[in-house]
């Protein structure tokens, strides 16, 4: 059976994909190439490594992880309760499509159930994947915060320090990229939501959250204080 979906449907779930997908690989990209918040942040960890290795006490350092591990499971559990409200929508999609209409701007056909029900199912998957991102944020920082227990002592041999500086960095980094892959689905569900206006204003509404991301990443004023910082 075809998709209940038009071609400007259509249109917008691919434009939808593209910006998404094709911000997370131009940020990488252009990342190595001017300033960013995300290279400014992983020079910070490797400095903060560094600084690690020159103290014997390391609590401080184990509660920053902490800190940071909450954040991830903040979203985590937050997501949970979002998709537990999608799945519940999926049993109600004909109020949906009432309350949808009566929105301003909305020039949707009440459409069958089965359309509805593709829109929250998207929502879902997003809601999914944003999941599993902060999930993985979590136990990295958990790993990473083993690494900075076993950390080497003061009296270590250099190259001991510097191989723990280099991977422990690595981890946090890696911890501190699957928390923003999650963050940025949130953004990107938001703007998802603007589909059961109309498809314009889904398309208008990914762009906009393209437009904030970059300017956040590349040309806030907090990667300026961050570029006066140590």
């Amino acid at each position: 059976m075809p998709l209940p979906l038009k071609i400007m449907d259509w249109l917008a779930l691919a434009w939808f994909f593209v910006f998404w997908i094709g911000y997370v690989r131009f940020a990488r990209w252009y990342a190595r190439r001017v300033p960013s918040l995300v290279m400014r942040m992983t020079s910070l960890r490797r400095h903060w490594m560094t600084e690690v290795v020159t103290r014997e006490v390391r609590i401080g350092d184990i509660n920053i992880l902490a800190n940071l591990s909450n954040g991830s499971t903040f979203f985590a559990s937050t997501t949970l309760l979002i998709l537990g409200g999608l799945l519940a929508l999926l049993g109600t999609t004909d109020k949906i499509a009432m309350v949808v209409m009566e929105l301003p701007f909305s020039r949707q056909a009440a459409g069958t159930d089965r359309f509805w029900d593709i829109k929250i199912l998207l929502l879902i998957g997003i809601f999914t994947f944003a999941f599993f991102k902060f999930t993985w944020s979590l136990r990295l920082y958990h790993f990473c915060s083993v690494m900075v227990g076993g950390s080497p002592p003061i009296e270590a041999p250099s190259e001991r320090k510097e191989d723990f500086i280099q991977h422990a960095a690595a981890t946090a980094g890696l911890a501190a990229d699957s928390f923003n892959n999650g963050l940025r689905a949130y953004y990107f569900g938001l703007a998802a939501l603007m589909w059961f206006i109309n498809p314009w204003t889904w398309m208008v509404a990914t762009s906009w959250v393209v437009l904030i991301l970059y300017l956040r990443e590349f040309r806030s004023d907090a990667l300026d204080a961050l570029s006066r910082s140590i």
